[in-house]
């Protein structure tokens, strides 16, 4: 007899290492594949959607993250106590933990994401950008290696040129981010690009590299196999940011012809490939107004924006992600992959976009997401749901497909006009403005957009509190025998805006 051939099988229980829209969006895929969910919940969440989608469910500890969801001894034990064979991260949280991943592997689970070592090699800013050296991938003209003296600094930014920007080697997300106009300014931005570095991620260890001016945010998703196949699935761009933060993304990118797309898309699989990379990434790029790219970083886990790549290729990256950490080679749509029409994302946040996006925390009095065709909504919160501090503010993703980008971004402000949100304060109407915004239609979305376009935003909030105090004056003198009558005659008080869920808003101007 021949010899005995092991086929690939899919995982039977799956847990889901997170919370909020992504876990929902997991647990879906899940579902999709026939295979039965493991949610965990701390104290806050004992009601969440997530919570209440897993076919189990297990409490893991308080509120704040390091006593629950950041917590992988806690992880493991509900892995190995429910039988659930593989965990997937979702991003955020654990996703690009090198140890969680090392973890899993010394417990038999699988990690349903990449290797700890390509974890760890593409989280340090400096060591990637080393190895990416090395494997033809264009960087930003800055520092091979960490900086240990100030003079390493201003000789690297004195041959760079200013402006120069220093950067966390262990961050993201604008932690440990420093921009240095001038030679003056460089040791100051130092020290408080390490304190920083420090606080947020327990590494002090900063670089530098020359500031791009004006620049796009642009990223490939890619993926790959344990078979030996890696592709890229076109990019995304995201260069609406607020703090450093992503707040709509929209593929394909104006700014990206095909053969530049072909230039770019090379060199995310090039990186793939150089880290010996596993299931499904980013490989983040700076393109700047001349045309040149260069590699920023590459974030090894599914992306927030994630879900316009599906809308305009027509896969599942969620559901993939799981074949491929089961065995399979990549599916065919992946490997021969297409793009269709446009696709636009807003995260929708809880927070005051008009109040330097403070975050706002309270419960979902009413909740009612936009419907119709090629609208799509990757949310986490329901009505009754508890918004609270702990956690990143993100609500929900408004996900759009249209033919084209004018298809797109119409469909993306009326499906904003009717996505309601009644109890908190949100990014909503802030959100239907930058995608209206003349220099939005027109394609110019560079890093700069919304310092430069909405940096005195207003939500008009104190003008409709005036208006919402008047007319409820007004329902009030009605009712107590003022103009309308007495307060006796119900029948005189022919409107009162509390009970409508129009214009009206609870907690929000809109």
């Amino acid at each position: 007899m021949g010899e005995r051939i092991n086929m690939p099988k899919l995982f039977d229980k799956v847990l889901v290492a997170n919370r909020g829209e992504i876990a929902v969006r997991v647990i879906r895929a899940c579902r999709t594949l026939g295979i039965k969910t493991v949610t965990i919940y701390s104290t806050a969440d004992r009601y969440a959607a997530h919570t209440l989608m897993g076919d189990e469910a297990y409490e893991i500890g308080p509120p704040p993250p390091l006593e629950s969801y950041l917590c992988i001894e806690k992880i493991i034990d509900v892995a190995k106590r429910s039988g659930a064979q593989a965990i997937h991260p979702g991003y955020g949280f654990l996703s690009e933990n090198p140890a969680f991943s090392q973890a899993c592997r010394d417990n038999g689970i699988v990690f349903i994401g990449p290797s700890p070592e390509a974890i760890k090699l593409m989280g340090n800013k400096v060591e990637s950008r080393v190895k990416m050296a090395g494997a033809g991938v264009p960087l930003i003209p800055g520092m091979k290696a960490a900086g240990n003296h100030i003079d390493e600094f201003a000789k690297v930014a004195s041959e760079a040129g200013y402006p120069v920007l220093i950067k966390a080697a262990a961050g993201g997300g604008g932690k440990g981010m420093r921009v240095v106009q001038k030679p003056e300014e460089l040791q100051t931005a130092v020290e408080g690009a390490r304190r920083e570095a420090k606080s947020a991620f327990g590494d002090d260890t900063v670089y530098l590299e020359k500031y791009i001016i004006n620049p796009r945010h642009i990223e490939f998703q890619v993926l790959a196999d344990q078979h030996g196949t890696a592709v890229h699935l076109f990019e995304r761009e995201c260069s609406i940011q607020r703090r450093h933060q992503k707040i709509v993304e929209e593929t394909p990118s104006t700014a990206v012809t095909p053969e530049l797309r072909k230039q770019m898309g090379e060199a995310a699989v090039a990186v793939v490939k150089a880290a010996n990379y596993v299931n499904a990434g980013t490989v983040e790029f700076l393109l700047d107004p001349t045309g040149k790219f260069y590699f920023l970083e590459m974030n090894t886990r599914l992306q927030v924006e994630h879900p316009i790549t599906e809308l305009v290729v027509g896969v599942d990256l969620a559901a993939e992600q799981i074949r491929i950490a089961s065995g399979f080679p990549m599916s065919e749509p992946f490997r021969n992959a297409s793009q269709r029409g446009h696709a636009i994302e807003c995260r929708i946040y809880a927070e005051d976009a008009g109040n330097n996006f403070m975050p706002s925390i309270g419960k979902i009095l009413l909740y009612r997401e936009p419907t119709g065709p090629g609208v799509r909504v990757d949310s986490g919160i329901m009505q009754g749901s508890e918004v609270g501090i702990d956690y990143d503010p993100i609500l929900a993703k408004l996900i759009v497909w249209g033919e084209n980008r004018d298809h797109a971004r119409a469909r993306m402000i009326r499906a904003l006009q009717e996505y309601k949100i009644l109890g908190i304060r949100h990014s909503i109407k802030y959100l239907a403005e930058i995608v209206a915004h003349p220099k939005f239609a027109s394609g110019e979305t560079y890093t700069d957009f919304i310092p430069r376009n909405f940096a005195d935003w207003n939500d008009g909030a104190e003008l409709h509190l005036e208006a919402a105090l008047a007319a409820a004056a007004l329902v009030n003198a009605n009712g107590k025998g003022g103009a309308g009558g007495s307060g006796q005659n119900a029948e005189h008080i022919s409107y009162n805006p509390w009970l409508t869920s129009g214009a009206w808003r609870i907690g929000e101007a809109q």
